[in-house]
């Protein structure tokens, strides 16, 4: 804390000293601060800054927690021409994303059925660590879905054209190489399309409980009362593989004794293994598309049971654990970087070409979803981010107590009661996921959208509160 200086309210700095390139950034307000101070998170971004060819600053954004190399809440620009590409700044959930679909329901529609309804997507999508997929598939599929990414789903009658121009990279990473990716990964894979995995992932009903921006919730197609479906899910077992694959590779090809930390392994960009690594994390993110694809699919044909003229489109659904090519100004000049986001989400301002046309007057949405049983919330993008942070905010509220410390302190009935409180319909396939994903072990999300805010890096559109949990 004491090296630390407050440059303005929630912006602080460590300045470059020693081995560090760039400074680190740290965006917080005081109270979230005393959060990420509990942990090695800014440690963890001060190590980020000692990479080559790390650019501006290394950046630690209000939901920051400590993560494997990266802390979680991390984010860092490279340069193409002397810089690295990390699985640590990615994550093993590579391309974990949030997905919204607004429905044509109104909140009355659904109080009442909530429980009955919850009971029935938990059955009709497979849910929980090492959970199978319904849906049978094969090596040719999977070499397809890692090349065309959601485009497999919709060709295959799982949804339509229209939802692929709301996800980020229309679903579909265009680089993406399935050779580069293991037989490991593909068989740990093949059996977990559509579903949704354990952990933080979640499928959640919703209603829209306060609009903040009217002009912008109208352009996404958001009203009061209106009920939208939020999806929280990744790339399962094959992303954590590819990681860990290339994670070794890396370590064995380029070693670590000259990085501060063994966890941050690293291949410079333009090498033959960075760019191995970048087309398989590519192949991956398609996987995670995909997954998402079938899940709207599986939600849709789920509803449609309830509500015979039940219709759901998607608002966006947005990575936040991934690397891309972009470009940023750096001392006044536009160069492509390699953008690593893990754990935070992209926030494109009006006018640019990677958002669809439809929102270009107002920016990219923004998905931050609230740990379990509290608000999530809509953002828009902006052009300040480009500047402060590389175009990326917050993707949620970010832990502060560990998986163990909420099993050993916090009890599941208590946690069961505070939904039936707030008459949230829950359904979660173990008591210990419950006690791991409570709302007491994570940070106030309000608290990190408010600052997101104030700093314009990322504007409050809507608010939105849970009907009901579907959890692995």
């Amino acid at each position: 804390m004491d090296e630390l200086k407050k440059i303005k309210e929630n912006i602080y700095q460590l300045d470059k000293e020693g081995k560090m390139n760039v400074p680190v950034v740290v965006y917080a307000s005081e109270k979230l601060l005393k959060d990420m101070l509990k942990d090695k998170c800014i440690e963890q971004a001060r190590n980020v800054a000692m990479l080559p060819g790390i650019q501006k600053h290394s950046i630690a954004l209000m939901d920051a927690h400590q993560g494997y190399g990266f802390c979680i809440g991390g984010v860092a620009a490279f340069s193409m021409d002397n810089g690295v590409i990390s699985p640590g700044g990615v994550g093993y959930d590579i391309s974990c994303s949030v997905r919204l679909l607004r429905t044509n329901l109104k909140k009355s529609d659904v109080i009442g059925k909530n429980k009955e309804i919850s009971k029935a997507l938990y059955k009709s999508i497979p849910s929980g660590t090492g959970k199978g997929t319904k849906l049978k598939i094969t090596k040719l599929d999977m070499h397809s879905i890692l090349k065309n990414g959601a485009k497999w789903a919709i060709e295959n009658n799982m949804g339509k054209k229209e939802d692929l121009e709301y996800c980020e990279e229309n679903a579909c990473m265009e680089d993406a190489d399935a050779k580069f990716v293991s037989e490991a990964a593909i068989s740990r894979g093949i059996n977990q399309l559509g579903s949704i995995g354990s952990g933080n992932h979640f499928i959640e009903i919703q209603y829209v409980d306060k609009i903040f921006n009217k002009k912008t919730a109208g352009i996404f197609g958001l009203e009061e009362d209106q009920v939208v479906i939020m999806i929280h899910c990744g790339s399962r077992g094959l992303g954590h593989q590819v990681a860990s694959d290339y994670i070794k590779k890396m370590d064995d090809f380029y070693g670590h004794d000259n990085l501060p930390d063994r966890q941050l392994a690293c291949a410079p960009v333009e090498s033959e293994l960075g760019k191995q690594y970048y087309k398989a994390m590519c192949a991956a993110a398609n996987f995670a598309f995909c997954n998402k694809q079938v899940l709207t699919h599986l939600i849709r044909k789920c509803l449609s049971e309830f509500f015979p003229k039940f219709e759901a489109e998607v608002v966006y659904d947005v990575c936040h654990n991934i690397a891309k090519f972009e470009e940023h100004y750096i001392n006044g000049k536009k160069i492509k970087l390699c953008v690593h986001r893990k754990g935070a989400t992209r926030s494109l301002g009006p006018g640019r070409k990677e958002i669809p046309e439809k929102y270009s007057s107002v920016g990219q949405p923004i998905l931050i979803p609230g740990s379990m049983g509290t608000s999530s919330y809509v953002l828009v993008g902006t052009k300040e981010a480009e500047e402060l942070s590389f175009s990326s905010t917050a993707h949620g509220a970010g832990r502060v107590m560990s998986r163990s410390e909420a099993i050993r302190t916090l009890k599941s009935e208590n946690i069961k009661k505070e939904m039936e409180d707030k008459n949230i319909a829950l359904t979660a396939g173990s008591f210990k996921g419950l006690v791991e994903e409570a709302p007491e072990v994570y940070k106030d999300v309000e608290e990190v959208v408010k600052v997101s805010d104030e700093l314009n890096i990322g504007k409050l559109v809507s608010k939105l509160k849970p009907i009901a949990v579907i959890k692995g």
